[in-house]
C-alpha cells in the first residue's frame, strides 16, 4: 500500500483553500470536518445561531464532489420521515419504496436533539453500519454516508438529550464559535457586495476538486500511515485516565480509543504528514473525548468543566518520545 500521494496531498490542501473561500475564520472546523470525513465517521457540530454550520457543510459537499441533505429535527419528526417508508402503488399493484433524506453522502442532521430519542435512534443503525432497515428489508447507503448533527448548545428548551451509546458514535464533537473581530469585519464587508458567501456557494463559486470515488481512496491510502507502538500506547493511556479521573463519573470506552488513533490518523493527512505525532494525538483529545465523557455532579455544580479536564489529563500524560 502506498504512502499518502503528493497529489493526494495536494488536493487535501487545496480543498482546505476553497472551503475557506466561503467559511471566514473556522480553519479549525474545517481541519476537523476533513477528518472526519477521512476516517469515514460521523461529527457533532455544536454552536449557536448564524455561524454558517450548514453552510459548511453544504460548501463542504461541493467541494467534494458529494450529495448534500438536510434534516431539520423537530419534535413531531417521525422514524419513516427520515429513513422513508413502503407506500402501496395502486397501478402496479405492489409496494415501492419511497426513500428518505438519509439516503444521500453527506447528511445535516439540524438540532439533532429537538427529535425524540425514538427518532434519533433512526440514525443508530446507519451511521454504525451504513444501512437502513425498511420494513425488515436492508438497504446499502452511500460509501461516503456521513452525518453533521447540529447542537444549539444555549436552548434547552423543548430538547431531548442524546443518549450516550448515540453521542459515541460520533468521532468529533467540533464547536463553532464566533469569528474573530478581522474575520467578522472581512464577512460584513463580502456580505454587502457581490462576494456574499452562501450566494457564491449557490451561484457556482466554488471548483469540485474531488469525486466519491477518490475521497473512498483516500481513506484506503490512510491505512499507511504510519502509527508507532509507543503512540497506540499514549493514546490508551489518555482515554483510561478519563476512566480513573475523580471528577469523571464515566469515562471513554474502546470506542474512545479507536476514533482517538483514527482521527489522529486522518489529521495527520490533512496535515500532509506520513506519520502520526504526539502532538497530534493531543491536539485531537478535546474533540474525541468531551462528549463522551460524563462529569460527577458534585465537581459540576462547583463548575468544573469537562474541557478543563481533558486539558489537565492531556498535561499530565508522559509524552512518548
Amino acid at each position: 500500500m502506498n504512502l499518502p500521494t503528493e497529489e493526494m496531498k495536494s488536493l487535501l490542501a487545496e480543498a482546505r483553500k476553497e472551503v475557506k473561500k466561503i467559511i471566514i475564520g473556522q480553519e479549525e472546523v474545517i481541519d476537523l470536518c476533513l477528518v472526519t470525513l477521512l476516517a469515514g465517521q460521523h461529527a457533532l457540530v455544536e454552536g449557536v445561531p448564524g455561524v454558517a454550520k450548514t453552510l459548511l457543510v453544504r460548501t463542504l459537499a461541493l467541494v467534494l464532489g458529494c450529495e448534500f441533505g438536510r434534516i431539520q429535527f423537530t419534535p413531531d419528526l417521525m422514524p419513516s420521515d427520515i429513513t422513508g417508508t413502503n407506500i402501496f402503488n395502486l397501478k402496479k399493484q405492489e409496494f415501492e419504496l419511497i426513500r428518505g433524506p438519509i439516503f444521500t453522502s453527506f447528511l445535516l442532521a439540524d438540532e439533532i436533539n429537538r427529535a425524540p430519542a425514538k427518532t434519533q435512534s433512526a440514525l443508530l443503525q446507519a451511521m454504525q453500519e451504513r444501512h437502513v432497515t425498511i420494513d425488515r428489508g436492508t438497504y446499502a447507503l452511500d460509501a461516503n454516508f456521513t452525518v453533521f448533527a447540529t447542537q444549539n448548545p444555549v436552548e434547552h428548551e423543548g430538547t431531548y438529550p442524546l443518549p450516550e451509546a448515540q453521542k459515541d458514535r460520533f468521532l468529533v464533537k467540533i464547536t463553532m464559535g464566533y469569528p474573530g473581530k478581522e474575520d467578522e469585519e472581512e464577512l460584513a464587508r463580502r456580505t454587502l457586495g457581490d462576494e456574499a458567501p452562501a450566494q457564491m456557494a449557490e451561484r457556482g463559486g466554488l471548483r469540485r476538486l474531488i469525486t466519491p470515488e477518490v475521497l473512498v481512496g483516500f481513506r484506503r491510502t490512510l491505512q499507511a500511515i504510519t502509527v508507532k507502538p509507543e503512540l497506540m500506547a499514549y493514546g490508551v493511556e489518555l482515554v483510561r485516565k478519563t476512566r480513573e479521573h475523580e471528577s469523571i463519573l464515566v469515562g471513554g470506552g474502546p470506542r474512545a480509543t479507536q476514533s482517538l488513533l483514527l482521527a489522529a490518523r486522518a489529521y495527520a493527512a490533512v496535515n500532509g504528514q506520513d506519520f502520526v505525532t504526539p502532538d497530534d494525538i493531543r491536539h485531537l483529545a478535546l474533540p474525541v473525548l468531551e462528549h463522551r465523557v460524563v462529569m460527577r455532579p458534585e465537581f459540576e455544580i462547583e463548575g468544573v468543566r469537562v474541557e478543563d479536564v481533558i486539558k489537565d489529563i492531556v498535561q499530565g500524560a508522559t509524552v512518548p518520545r
